[in-house]
């Protein structure tokens, strides 16, 4: 597990020099809820949904070694916890042509697989098909406590209590934990005193992770829409490198770990990891897939 910071507040990013402590600002923004269909080729009256574009059977092969190999406590990683996550962000995947659909589907499954991946280089079956692999960061699972900023009292962590990467998008951090609880549960304590059921319940794993995907902050766009195209970048945005594509997804989610560099290992699997689901899946990659020549928000805004 690459434990990923998804910091859902919006707070001024810092660079950090330990890569194992990867960033992710992010923090409430009104969710993009167009009608219209930017992309226009297609007719996508009735879209359908992620089901329509993401099946059973094609999940389960991208994902074989899910959940520990099926051996985990909890089978949070299903297909099922995945559409009913969906269905409370009825946009993802659901946005312009069946090819872009799926685009970012794929891009949203790469993603979330690099940051969970159990897989190496030689593992059978091929390195990228072992995503959605560990349900918590690694060195965790033995009762040790972590990721507690005791000087955040808006978010206070609980006695006991460890705020470590868990589920698809790994959110780390007290603040992250009492945030995203009191966005989405209406009750930041909820999770600030039982931060593992991100790691035990399906629905409530995937939501963290496409809330985060979904959910637009400032200067940041929504991954939704960097990946589908809706976003348009500003003169600002292309003086610092950033275009719309997959490369832009990486740069929200950690720009200041992997972006304006040449590719890190972790961003070369991210990348390769999304071509191979994209084929998968029978869609195109589109262009700019890294962020190599693109600044990270928090250093170029």
């Amino acid at each position: 597990s690459s434990g990923i910071n998804a910091e859902y507040r919006e707070e001024e990013e810092e660079e950090e020099e330990e890569e194992e402590e990867e960033e992710a600002d992010n923090e409430q923004g009104d969710e993009d809820d167009e009608d219209e269909n930017d992309q226009g080729e297609e007719d996508d009256e009735d879209n359908g949904g992620l089901a329509a574009v993401l099946t059973e059977d094609e999940f389960n092969t991208l994902f074989p070694h899910r959940n520990e190999d099926g051996n985990a406590a909890y089978l949070i990683y299903e297909y099922s916890h995945l559409l009913e996550a969906a269905e409370e962000y009825p946009d993802f995947a659901n946005e312009g042509t069946t090819e872009i659909r799926k685009r970012e589907v794929a891009a949203f499954l790469a993603n979330i697989a690099q940051e969970t991946t159990g897989g190496w280089d030689t593992a059978p079956g091929g390195r990228y098909y072992w995503g959605l692999y560990w349900l918590q960061e690694l060195g965790f699972d033995s009762g040790s406590v972590g990721y507690c900023d005791i000087y955040n009292t808006e978010y206070p962590c609980q006695s006991g209590k460890s705020y470590h990467g868990r589920g698809p998008i790994q959110l780390s951090w007290n603040y992250n934990y009492g945030y995203f609880s009191e966005v989405v549960l209406g009750d930041k304590n909820e999770l600030l005193n039982n931060p593992e059921r991100v790691a035990q319940e399906g629905k409530l794993a995937f939501q963290t992770a496409l809330w985060f995907w979904m959910t637009p902050q400032s200067p940041k766009p929504s991954c939704h829409n960097a990946i589908t195209g809706l976003w348009e970048s500003s003169s600002r945005d292309e003086e610092c490198g950033r275009v719309a594509g997959f490369g832009a997804t990486i740069n929200i989610i950690n720009g200041g770990i992997e972006c304006g560099k040449t590719p890190m290992t972790k961003t070369y699997h991210r990348v390769e990891g999304y071509k191979l689901f994209a084929e998968e899946l029978g869609t195109t990659t589109g262009d700019d897939l890294t962020c190599e020549f693109q600044q990270s928000f928090g250093s170029c805004n």
